[in-house]
């Protein structure tokens, strides 16, 4: 009876389980069952034997556990940059197996290539950028370094999906002796495994020379529990870099649409050249008056009218006034009716209703007139259900009363850019 454990081999003639070769696999369990102690005994006696200790082990499992928590908890609470983790990550990885450097690649499944930003932590003054073969090295973190997926050691990992501990890195192949001609850094032990991410290799973690023999299996084992957690934390803080860049991307969007959706300094000179608001014709208080005939450019003016016919300009300034209604009126649409004509209508209506009673307060007269010029800002001339249908992009941040809550947050988006229209007022 015969057994590897480590490296070194209990022999036959040892008698492990006291009469083992005259009992059978029943009796040997019945046996154990009835010692338990056995196995801690023996266990312990070979921890001994091969230099650690049960406390060694219970020391390394929790410095493992103590850091898979730390990740978890900077990743879903801190939502820390790629670059971040990426450090953090390469840092105890290197604690972890106790190697002299630490590289990290991750794979772009694009072009088919390995690429790292921030490698090679822990040799020299500083992190250094190297490839997978120590075949180029930048100082610094200058740029970004990429190589075909199968070149080199850490290539071959990223291709295969399989862990190779090279004992003596001269003597594989796949190696490239370049940096160490160079720098005189002498690689001789090499730890290099896959980082999975559903099923599919994300990124490749490689261990330089460690610093006490070679990588074991126990190196190995915790590295894989590692390499797990590793790939969540890479998988999140890649999606939360993606989700930063879109902001960044929207934020500019925006802008540029704010730019171009906002009365410019040239139209609001030209209706201003044109004088003080317009005066109304008689009949311009009825719900008969036809708003059909009037033009664009004087909707601008009797827009402007109906506000100051209704709350005054005591709490107003007038430039932001016109501004106002000529940034409404360029983000209506050109579609057949819910146009800029069809706003001011509405708006007209809203005008008569405030003009024949008292029943509203300042603020809510002023609600409803702003409410009813605004209230299709920026209409697609289609309706809820034809957005749910074709799932478009407004359905799908609006599942409810989609165009209303888009209409709504134009408006109020409009009333942010110009923001002394209404400066002042109050209940």
């Amino acid at each position: 009876m015969g057994c590897v454990c480590g490296k070194e081999e209990i022999k036959e003639d040892e008698e492990v389980v006291p009469g083992a070769e005259d009992m059978s696999v029943w009796k040997i369990e019945q046996y154990l069952l009835n010692n338990p102690d056995f196995v801690d005994t023996h266990v312990r006696k070979n921890w001994d034997r091969y230099g650690f200790t049960q406390k060694d082990v219970l020391d390394r499992q929790k410095t493992l556990n103590e850091f898979l928590l730390s990740m978890v908890r900077s990743i879903f609470q801190d939502m820390v940059s790629m670059d971040t983790v990426i450090k953090k990550v390469m840092n105890f990885a290197q604690r972890l197996v106790d190697a002299d450097r630490a590289s990290l690649f991750l794979i772009d499944s694009k072009s088919g290539e390995l690429y790292a930003r921030i490698f090679d932590m822990g040799g020299g003054n500083g992190p250094s950028v190297v490839d997978a073969d120590n075949s180029n090295m930048v100082s610094q973190i200058s740029q970004e370094i990429r190589f075909k997926i199968g070149t080199g050691i850490a290539g071959r990992v990223a291709l295969t999906g399989e862990t190779l501990n090279i004992v003596d890195a001269y003597a594989d192949p796949r190696f490239n002796r370049t940096v160490d001609q160079v720098t005189g850094y002498v690689t001789k032990t090499i730890l290099c495994m896959p980082i999975f991410i559903r099923g599919s290799v994300m990124g490749v973690v490689q261990m330089v020379n460690k610093r006490m023999g070679e990588f074991n299996q126990n190196d190995v084992e915790a590295f894989e529990t590692f390499a797990v957690y590793c790939g969540l934390a890479l998988h999140h803080a890649k999606l939360y870099d993606k989700i930063r860049r879109s902001e960044q991307k929207f934020k500019v969007a925006l802008d540029v649409l704010s730019y171009h959706n906002t009365c410019t300094e040239e139209e609001f000179e030209t209706v201003r050249n044109d004088g003080p608001p317009t005066e109304a014709p008689e009949d311009f208080t009825q719900f008969s008056y036809v708003t059909l005939y009037v033009d664009d450019m004087k909707k601008i003016h009797y827009a402007v009218h109906m506000f100051i016919d209704l709350f005054g300009l005591s709490r107003f300034d007038l430039d932001s006034l016109y501004k106002f209604v000529i940034t409404v009126k360029k983000n209506y649409r050109r579609v057949p009716y819910h146009n800029w004509a069809h706003g001011f209508t509405v708006a007209h209506c809203m005008y008569c209703i405030l003009k024949k009673t008292s029943a509203f307060k300042p603020l809510e007269g002023l609600s409803l007139y702003v409410g009813c010029l605004c209230h299709d800002l920026d209409h697609r001339g289609r309706n809820n259900q034809f957005m749910l249908d074709t799932s478009s992009p407004l359905a799908n941040i609006y599942t409810t009363s989609t165009l209303e809550h888009h209409h709504f947050n134009q408006t109020v988006a409009i009333l942010q850019q110009v923001s002394q229209t209404f400066t002042g007022e109050s209940p």
